[in-house]
């Protein structure tokens, strides 16, 4: 009876298991250190675009956001055009010069994040060597200080990193940990939380139903620690979260809060996820796409300027959150800085930017949050943080790393547990009202196609 508990230990394939770790340690080592050196290149641009005046904040990104799709359009290729198919065509030894810009026919060439989500758990499959042109066009759009986020570049630059290095020969064994590994890794580099880049790697990969095996688990692990100890060993802090210091004073105003911030940052983060799904499929030409979307863009960044400061403008949305904690903003301000912050990265990805919303969603749900906080009576780091936390549960759908955020960040633990309780209602808010949404649209859908008597 004693040994029943622990029959399951018997039945793993430990030699799996350790090629399984030694993959993630190789992976997460280099997906780590590749991430961080292209993070910090991106980080220095953004801080010198949110020191700079006005007007180079409404041109200088829209020249990245151009910049970004000349590569991915101008130097890219796909399978189906005409040089590039015959390209395709020729023996793998003269043919594979062609695969850095080679794109899959019908390819969302700006979609890094699709990339990560489509071969998980099939990381062979991962274009790997499409990751220099992807680069180009991350530094153009986020360095420049587009507002897109560092995430998704974090994580596809880490499998890509560890995916081009073990695919070749007896290497290839070790291919899916590795892959894995880098992508967590860079993303535990990046947020400083090791298990916020495993569990974002596995949720991910949860979109494609990619197994949740004792080999995937442990590689994804092995990569949070990695990348979260690469950044620790260098001293870097390559994103500011809000930890929260003022705890609610009741169970009463905590209740009140998770559920005011929950349904706040989830809707509104909901909304912009699924605008930002949109814009990301829109069939345009890529030159409809770059003039309409660079437009509103500029009109967004002319408003937030405004209204707000240059920096309001500038990146994930760093600089709105700063300048919120700062100028103490009535709220009606804080919900329309919130609003634009949410079309200026939606405007972004309509126009072929690359990079991610993840980050851009921490700020969106961190505005809305602190829209309430003198109405609720709560601190605006409590807000800001719970709403944060919210946001990355209702409009990227991520409540587990949403919570392995709040467990990361800390703070008193009334605190804590009021932001654990807001992402699961902002989590619920979400899915609920992209759910009331396509019933609505199929219900018109049908009464439009109904026949006429």
């Amino acid at each position: 009876m004693s040994a029943v508990p622990f029959r399951h230990l018997r039945e793993l394939d430990w030699s799996r298991l350790a090629a399984a770790a030694l993959g993630a340690l190789l992976g997460g080592i280099v997906g780590g250190f590749v991430v961080v050196g292209i993070t910090l290149a991106l980080k220095a641009g953004i801080d010198f675009a949110s020191r700079q005046q006005t007007w180079f904040v409404v041109i200088v990104p829209e020249l990245g956001l151009a910049l970004a799709v000349a590569a991915l359009h101008g130097l890219g290729r796909s399978e189906d055009d005409g040089p590039a198919a015959a390209a395709v065509a020729r023996p793998p030894g003269r043919g594979r010069a062609a695969a850095w810009r080679t794109f899959p026919a019908g390819a969302i060439r700006a979609d890094i994040s699709g990339d990560v989500v489509d071969t998980a758990g099939e990381e062979e499959r991962f274009p790997w060597r499409l990751a220099p042109i992807r680069t180009l066009a991350i530094l153009a759009t986020v360095g420049s200080g587009g507002a897109m986020g560092t995430e998704a570049p974090a994580a596809y630059l880490g499998v890509a990193s560890a995916d081009g290095l073990c695919d070749r020969g007896p290497w290839r064994r070790l291919l899916r940990p590795a892959a894995l590994s880098g992508g967590a890794a860079g993303v535990a580099a990046l947020m400083g939380i090791p298990l916020v880049g495993t569990a974002f790697m596995l949720e991910l990969g949860r979109r494609r139903r990619a197994p949740l095996s004792a080999e995937r688990v442990l590689a994804a692990l092995v990569g949070g620690f990695v990348g979260w100890g690469i950044a620790a060993a260098l001293g870097l802090s390559l994103i500011r979260l809000v930890v929260p210091k003022q705890a609610p004073l009741t169970l009463a105003q905590a209740v009140i809060t998770a559920l005011f911030i929950g349904a706040a940052s989830g809707a509104i983060s909901s909304l912009a996820g699924m605008a930002v799904n949109r814009a990301k499929k829109w069939s345009a030409r890529p030159l409809v796409r770059l003039g309409l979307g660079s437009a509103a863009t500029i009109a967004t960044v002319l408003l937030l300027v405004w209204i707000a400061v240059p920096s309001a403008a500038v990146g994930p949305g760093t600089g709105a959150i700063l300048w919120a904690e700062n100028a103490r903003a009535v709220p009606l301000t804080l919900l329309v800085v919130c609003l634009l912050r949410a079309v200026a990265t939606t405007a972004a990805v309509a126009a072929g930017g690359c990079g991610g919303v993840f980050v851009p969603f921490l700020a969106v749900g961190d505005l809305a949050g602190r829209v309430f906080a003198p109405a609720l009576g709560v601190g605006h780091d409590l807000a800001g943080a719970s709403g944060a936390a919210g946001g990355i549960a209702g409009g990227y759908r991520l409540p587990v790393t949403a919570l392995a955020m709040v467990l990361g960040v800390g703070g008193p633990h009334r605190a804590l547990l009021t932001s654990l309780a807001t992402v699961g209602i902002a989590y619920v808010c979400g899915v609920g009202i992209e759910s009331a949404l396509e019933k609505l649209k199929a219900l018109l859908a049908s009464r439009s196609h109904a026949p006429v008597h």
